[in-house]
């Protein structure tokens, strides 16, 4: 078969090996890598279109697998009568897949978490189970560990979904907000990309959601799976500070290491899919043990660049809130803590509305808000200015502009926040803004972050 792998990132390596690799007669693929960067590192020996031209003629491929972080449209633009030939990493590794126990992780945010929660709970259950997708860790790279009894989780963002052509056992939508609307044209194509992840599951199958938040409801009704709500009855939710499903106590919500009543939300998503997932062993007469959910949820502290502690220094605590890139990530960043914060806010817009963070600020202890950005950026508009716009109108005034052509150092953001700190407050960098304006990354902004932080005298 003649192969296209448009977009040659981690994912596309693994794509690459195991294309290279799988078993197609005596002639084997014929693999090309086709990428705008003409400085890509190449597997030896191998076929590539780089630079300008690298989207020209994909006609001529049998099979056209883009990367993730490319809108199908970019492609179609250019090569109009493709989509039947069009596929992903996902869409091969679920062809793939020797196992049909795989649950699937979307929503806004969350989704690292409860899928890291969800895996080390089948683990601590005795499952062989695997963890791959947005996380990090393409799937068909493991793909040769898994057989028929094997449990997969994959963490699934839209970029991911918008074209998925199969369906999980198990599918788990957390809270849907607006996100990544400089990518999607709309809020409509965001959900409908969601949709695809439970529009394929049949009766046998499992569509688990948020039940305070209509859009998960509406996500995980786009197939005929059972519906299970969590944070609500019949799934795991909170009552009188404990986790409970089924009439089951797993834990008090005190004894969970991971902060905030965020995750709250998240643990009972992960309670949710894993009760359901051992539920199958069960007989009728028996419930799933709940101990390895317990040992998971009181020892699991989290993930970095979320709600991370790096440091506490003269009594101050610095909390690393990077992967934090939406207005509600940094609203229930906020209100993790109850104690005097000094805030870092602010980088490039991503189409949000920042009216609710600037009512959540205004509410909040605050020592200060240290609102930052680059504004001289033309392919990345700075957030700060909507925001601040948002602070007048509430006649806030508790902040310091950092926001600036080229941006202040993390160097200068982080000694700012020590200067206005006092001993017993937390300094978060929790921007609810994407990061390229002035990083390469959640994880740059993130690590330069931890780094000034160390740094600090």
């Amino acid at each position: 078969m003649n192969i296209a792998i448009v977009g040659f990132d981690t994912e596309g390596r693994a794509t690459y090996d195991y294309f290279a690799n799988v078993d197609a007669g005596d002639a084997g693929h014929q693999i090309t890598i086709c990428d705008q960067k003409e400085d890509v590192e190449l597997p030896e020996g191998a076929q590539a279109v780089l630079g300008n031209s690298y989207l020209d003629d994909l006609d001529r491929f049998d099979l056209i697998i883009r990367t993730a972080g490319m809108h199908p449209r970019k492609i179609l633009d250019k090569n109009p009568n493709v989509a039947s030939k069009m596929s992903t990493h996902i869409n091969e590794f679920f062809k793939a897949c020797p196992t049909l126990n795989i649950v699937g992780v979307t929503g806004t945010k969350g989704k690292g978490t409860t899928s890291t929660l969800i895996t080390s709970m089948l683990d601590a259950s005795g499952k062989t189970v695997r963890l791959g997708g947005n996380i990090g860790v393409p799937p068909l790279s493991f793909i040769d560990e898994i057989d028929k009894d094997s449990w997969v989780v994959l963490e699934l963002s839209s970029f991911q979904l918008i074209d998925l052509q199969q369906s999980p056992h198990i599918a788990v939508c957390l809270m849907v907000v607006p996100e990544h609307l400089d990518w999607h044209a709309d809020m409509e194509e965001y959900i409908t990309a969601k949709e695809q992840l439970f529009a394929r599951q049949g009766t046998a199958d499992v569509a688990v959601y948020f039940h305070d938040n209509q859009t998960s409801k509406r996500i995980a009704a786009a197939g005929q799976a059972q519906k299970v709500a969590y944070y609500h009855s019949p799934g795991a939710e909170v009552i009188d500070g404990k986790i409970i499903i089924d009439g089951t106590e797993i834990c008090r919500t005190d004894e969970l290491k991971l902060l905030g009543a965020h995750n709250w939300q998240n643990a009972c998503a992960a309670v949710t899919a894993v009760w359901y997932a051992c539920l199958e062993a069960c007989n009728p007469y028996e419930s799933p043990d709940i101990s390895p959910m317990r040992e998971v949820l009181t020892s699991f502290g989290g993930l970095e660049y979320r709600l991370e502690p790096v440091r506490e220094l003269n009594g101050v605590k610095y909390y690393n809130d990077s992967f934090g890139t939406t207005p509600e990530t940094a609203i229930v960043a906020l209100q993790a803590f109850s104690q005097p914060k000094v805030a870092i806010i602010g980088g490039s817009i991503k189409g949000a509305s920042f009216e609710e963070l600037a009512k959540t600020i205004a509410d909040s202890n605050i020592r200060k808000v240290l609102l930052i950005g680059n504004t001289s950026n033309p392919a990345y508009p700075p957030a700060a200015p909507l925001i601040e716009a948002e602070f007048q109108k509430l006649g806030f005034t508790n902040y310091e502009l950092l926001a600036k052509d080229g941006g202040a150092s993390m160097t200068e953001i982080v000694g700012k926040a020590r200067d206005y700190a006092q001993p017993g407050d937390v300094v978060l960098l929790s921007t609810g803004c994407a990061s390229f304006d002035m990083f390469k990354n959640y994880k740059d902004r993130g690590n330069q972050f931890r780094q000034a932080v160390t740094d600090l005298q």
